[in-house]
């Protein structure tokens, strides 16, 4: 595609920050035209930026401004090549959307546990370029965790796959996680062959009243050793958060009877029918015994458990609506969030008064999306200027926890420039010669990552 219309929903990003110009679109039908593609624009040095289902948050997946570069969509690539619920398998190519994903698996009866409020439009090619996390990291990790292998497609035009179905294979290095996170640097993923888990015949979703994030972290170890395996998700939410949520997103009600400071959103799962429904009942009542939480609701059907969900998973839209946001996706020592969150909440009201964090998310695996918005009234392009200086102090304390810049969404455009001041100088170094070694002439989404 070459038109300027038809080109325009490729150049841009969700959050706006992005905008590029391209050559042209090329969308291939399969793996091998996605190899002459590569080799083409290899072979005369024209930069390639694979882009998946577009919903990416750090600017990894839109071309730059020069026009040189040439977007190349996976979306026409959505085959299901086979499913084997015996093995615990399905392979799939790229352009197959997380909702569809999660669809084949359940029609035979098993689960793919990998879930993002973009699983509606995002692809498995994305979700693995970009290591996607989701809400049940705490169960089964992250993407990485849960692929066999891979199809790629090589800068010079060569296919390597790793792909099939063995749980042991000792065969010399692991290439498949090589690719897994690269972001599209190292080369473009044309499909997997994913990992398959029981599904879980009960589902428990329950929201908390607390006083403060070391409440939240004792009601986390709490719930691990009373859940055990089935505590599948543990979110922390703050009262500013689900106040932005009542205040923009049409529908929100609060859930609990009077507000508190901060709330935790879980779901636990069962492999028995109500075996989630008296583990969730049970341990919550021990919970709130223990003064742990002041007070629960549990959901009593899918609709009410959606609704609970609805809350967490429309925070982003929420401050969206509120005005300026500027966002942090973090992750620190999972022991080390209250400090974490009392820490850098001091210090922004320091140098932004007024300011609002809105930090919240994965607090069961360690990731917060650590937010913060404009004060009330604020100019926003003002408010937004400022996004540098608020990122060297929230990733400045990050630094300083031990934790990392990039939970889950990747470094892209957005934070190329700090990989250096935090990764480890021998790590970067690798990671640059694998660079050169797998794409020499830097056509693989240049300006990205490294």
């Amino acid at each position: 595609m070459t038109d300027a219309a038809d080109m325009d929903a490729y150049l841009s990003e969700p959050r706006d920050l992005y905008h590029g110009r391209a050559l042209c679109v090329v969308r291939p039908k399969d793996a091998g035209e996605v190899a002459r593609v590569l080799a083409l624009c290899n072979e005369l040095g024209v930069g390639i930026v694979p882009q998946g289902g577009n919903t990416g948050l750090v600017g990894g997946q839109t071309p730059d401004l020069s026009g040189r570069q040439i977007v190349l969509s996976l979306q026409r690539l959505d085959r299901v090549r086979e499913v084997d619920p015996s093995s615990d398998a399905m392979t799939l190519e790229a352009g197959v959307t997380l909702a569809r994903a999660q669809e084949i698996a359940q029609s035979v009866d098993r689960y793919f546990p990998l879930s993002l409020a973009s699983e509606g439009s995002c692809t498995i090619g994305g979700n693995l370029a970009t290591n996607a996390g989701g809400v049940h990291v705490l169960a089964y990790g992250a993407a990485r965790d849960l692929v066999f292998g891979l199809e790629v497609a090589l800068a010079d035009g060569r296919i390597l796959s790793t792909l099939g179905k063995l749980r042991k294979d000792n065969t010399g290095y692991n290439l498949t996680q090589l690719f897994v996170g690269s972001e599209g640097t190292l080369g473009v993923i044309t499909a997997a062959t994913l990992k398959l888990f029981p599904r879980p015949r009960s589902r428990a979703v329950a929201f908390l009243g607390l006083d403060d994030p070391a409440k939240a972290l004792a009601l986390l170890n709490f719930m691990k050793g009373h859940a055990g395996p089935g505590l599948h998700a543990f979110e922390l939410i703050p009262r500013v958060g689900l106040e932005l949520v009542l205040r923009h997103i049409p529908g929100a009600r609060d859930p609990l009877l009077s507000p508190h400071p901060w709330y935790a959103l879980l779901e636990i799962a069962g492999f028995a029918e109500g075996e989630a429904e008296r583990t969730a009942a049970l341990s919550l009542a021990q919970a709130l015994e223990a003064g742990l939480a002041h007070d629960a609701t549990i959901a009593q059907s899918l609709d009410q458990a959606e609704s609970l969900w609805r809350l967490r998973e429309s925070l982003s839209e929420a401050q969206k609506r509120e005005g300026g946001s500027i966002k942090h996706d973090i992750s620190v020592p999972i022991e080390r969030i209250p400090a974490f969150v009392a820490e850098a909440g001091a210090r922004i009201a320091a140098a932004f008064p007024q300011a609002r964090p809105v930090p919240f998310g994965h607090m069961g695996d360690g990731n917060l999306h650590y937010n913060v918005s404009q004060p009330v009234g604020a100019d926003k392009a003002a408010f937004l200027a400022r996004w540098d200086d608020m990122n060297e102090i929230v990733h400045g304390l990050v630094h300083d926890y031990g934790g990392s810049i990039s939970a889950e969404h990747g470094i892209g455009r957005l934070k190329r420039n700090l990989l250096a001041r935090v990764k480890d100088p021998v790590a970067l170094d690798l990671m640059r010669a694998l660079k050169k070694t797998l794409d020499p002439k830097g056509v693989l989404n240049p300006g990205k990552l490294i």
